[in-house]
Order: C-alpha cells, then sequence, then structure tokens
C-alpha cells in the first residue's frame, strides 16, 4: 500500500499537477476552510443530467462553482449534522465532502487544509484504475480475458511460465492472481516480490503489487505514460486536478485536492458518463465493476469494494467474515477504500456521493474498518434512510 514519499518528490509532484490543471484548482478564498468548515459554494451554472440518475448536477469543469443544497430542503438532521464535524475532527479527518444529487450538502475542511490541499488516495486510486482499465478494452487496446504477458511480455513474476500465464488482467481486476501477498514487500512490482502461491482464480488475496502492473499493461497498449493517458481519457474530461506518483518498482499513488475525489465519485454515481459526456462507454463493464466479480470474496468487484453482500473477505487475511463490509450503510454502498481511511463511497439508492481525505482514523488499514461502520452510523441518523 502506500508508502509516505520523499518529502522533495511530493513538492515537486505539487509543482507539476498545478502547472498541468491550474484552472481547476478550487479556490479556497470561496468558502470558509479550517475546523469550522464550508457548506460549499453556490452556483448559478453547471448543468443537470437527464439519464437512468435522473437529474444529478454536474458541476463545469473549469473554476470553482458547484452547487449547494440545504439540510433543511433534504428533510436531512442539522444537529446530528452539526454533531459529525467534531468527530471527524477527532479521527484525523482533513476534507469531508457529500453530494446529494451531485450538489454539495456539506463541504468542510479541518485544520489547516483547504479547498486547494492535495493528498493521496491510497488504495481509493484502485478504482480509477479499474475504470481506466475499462476504457482501455472499448478503445480496442487490451482485452481483460488475455494474460497479462500478452502486453509486457513474459518473466514479469518468478512463477514458471505455465503459472504465469495463467494470470489475465481480469485477474488482476479481481485479485485473484495467485501471486503470493505474504511477501516481506506486497507492493513490490519486481519479478522476485511477485511469487507463486495458488493458480490465478483459485485464491482471492489483496496485493497491490500484483495490482499496480495493470499501469504497465496501459502504458504498453497505449504508448503512452500513464499519467497522460489518464488525463486525456479520464481526469481532464470531468475537471479533476491530479497526479500519479510513482515509487521505484513499487506503489504508483494518486494526490489530488478533496473535490476532484468527488468529481470522480459523481462519474460513478452516473455509471461512468459526464453530464451526457461519455467517459466509460461500455456499460457492461461498469456494471462489473460495481458487482460481485468472482466467488472467492463476494464483496469486491474490478478494484472496487461491495456493501450488502452476504460474507466479505479483507486484506491480509483469508477469513471469509459472515457479513458485509459496513452493515450500518445502504447495501447498495460501492466504494473505493485507502489505506488511512481515504474514502469515495457511492450510494446509488440515495444519490450520494462521500469522500472523506485524511489521517488513519486509528490504526494502519489498507482498505475497510470499524471508521467505515461507525460513520455510516452517524450519516444514518442524518440523512435517515
Amino acid at each position: 500500500m502506500t508508502k509516505h514519499l520523499p518529502l522533495v518528490l511530493f513538492i515537486l509532484s505539487l509543482t507539476a499537477l498545478i502547472a498541468c490543471k491550474k484552472s481547476s484548482n478550487p479556490n479556497p478564498g470561496t468558502g470558509t476552510t479550517g475546523s469550522t468548515g464550508t457548506t460549499g459554494i453556490t452556483g448559478t451554472t453547471g448543468t443537470t443530467s437527464t439519464s437512468d440518475t435522473a437529474k444529478l448536477y454536474f458541476p463545469p469543469t473549469t473554476g470553482t462553482t458547484w452547487q449547494t443544497t440545504t439540510v433543511a430542503s433534504l428533510g436531512w438532521d442539522q444537529t446530528q449534522l452539526d454533531a459529525l464535524y467534531p468527530y471527524l475532527e477527532g479521527v484525523g479527518t482533513k476534507a469531508f465532502i457529500i453530494l446529494k444529487d451531485g450538489k454539495i450538502v456539506t463541504e468542510h475542511y479541518f485544520g489547516t487544509f483547504t479547498a486547494d490541499s492535495l493528498w493521496y488516495w491510497a488504495s481509493a486510486g484502485k478504482t480509477v484504475t479499474a475504470m481506466l482499465v475499462g476504457i482501455a478494452q472499448k478503445d480496442g487496446l487490451i482485452n481483460i480475458n488475455n494474460k497479462t504477458s500478452t502486453y509486457i511480455g513474459t518473466g514479469w513474476t518468478s512463477e514458471p511460465l505455465g503459472k504465469e500465464n495463467l494470470i489475465t488482467i481480469k485477474n488482476q481486476l479481481t485479485m485473484t492472481t495467485g501471486l503470493d501477498d505474504g511477501v516481506s514487500d506486497p507492493d513490490c512490482t519486481l519479478p522476485g516480490c511477485l511469487v507463486y502461491k495458488a493458480d490465478a482464480g483459485t485464491r482471492w488475496a489483496y496485493h497491490t503489487g500484483a495490482y499496480t502492473i495493470l499501469d504497465s499493461v496501459i502504458e504498453r497498449a497505449s504508448g503512452l505514460a500513464f499519467n497522460t493517458y489518464f488525463q486525456q481519457k479520464l481526469r481532464d474530461k470531468i475537471g479533476m486536478n491530479g497526479l500519479w506518483i510513482k515509487s521505484p518498482h513499487s506503489n504508483n499513488v494518486y494526490y489530488s485536492n478533496a473535490r476532484s475525489m468527488a468529481r470522480f465519485g459523481l462519474l460513478m454515481l452516473n455509471k461512468g458518463n459526464w453530464n451526457g459526456t461519455p467517459i466509460l462507454t461500455d456499460t457492461n463493464y461498469f456494471n462489473s465493476q460495481v458487482n460481485t466479480s468472482q466467488n472467492l470474496n463476494l464483496s469486491y468487484g474490478y478494484l472496487t469494494w461491495l456493501n450488502g453482500k452476504a460474507s466479505s473477505m479483507l486484506p491480509q487475511t483469508q477469513i471469509v467474515f459472515p457479513v458485509s463490509i459496513i452493515p450500518n450503510a445502504p447495501a447498495d454502498l460501492y466504494a473505493a477504500l485507502g489505506k488511512n481511511d481515504q474514502k469515495v463511497y457511492v450510494v446509488p439508492s440515495q444519490k450520494l456521493v462521500v469522500i472523506r481525505m485524511g489521517n488513519t482514523a486509528g490504526g494502519v488499514n489498507l482498505a475497510g474498518d470499524d471508521f467505515d461502520n461507525t460513520l455510516w452510523g452517524k450519516l444514518k441518523a442524518i440523512i435517515k434512510y
């Protein structure tokens, strides 16, 4: 999972980020930041989609305008919402946003963190990569049923060739490569770190090193740097900012502001379509991404966590738990979850997107944890679903 990158690399990356996407950075002067938070920026522009998720609002892809809606108009509990902020601040939260129908209900920043501040997504970025793989497949660059070595050559693992050739891109999307997640550095992408544990498709294990190879697949298939392909095909089309920062032979981590995370959540809510602009046009692929992808961990799609299933597995264990991942949340919730409680929650039945950036809410957790259920217990009291 995420490693703390050297400070100099981080500063350089932020400079590049601002240069390549300056126009979409929110202006911290447009709302009150700090522990008192803000309810966002009310604007009169932007548009409304009339797709399956009817009447979703989409903010413009440039500038800082983003329409808001009020707690009172939604019939939510303002007292419970006000009580949520001290809890969030107490568990290390830096940014918290709720969208309803695409509009901001609350946008709250804590401490010195502002609307312009950048933060890492950790493994929440896996869900972005999953969508990018779907785009590449629709572009005719890859087929997820093909073996990974079709695109990057053989010898990318230390497995015998026959075993390596069992691994497909779909196995990487579903965490079923069979590669050993118990190696000393599970983020490492060198062949010596990618060793045989089981045949592909027979074992579910949360393994970042095996997943990260998808970046190389996209680069080889497209002939473009991963950041460039992502910017052209997804980021710039929906007004995100941000940059992927790769550690040598290891993890590739996305950094952005909080609103960019919310934009991606809104894209997911609208099934890969941004206000009539198709980003991911393969509806079958999108449906596979947000539904059970294999029979080993029912709560996992294509690099996306799923609620409401009869059982679930978590990183670093082979235990199958007879519960859903977030019992307090709506059953149709799906999520991008990252280390130290980076969260993008999407709830189609409620037309909700909820994002959280910050330090860990408790312990070192690679994806889901008790914070998810505690938070959704509080949100349930606010939203009254």
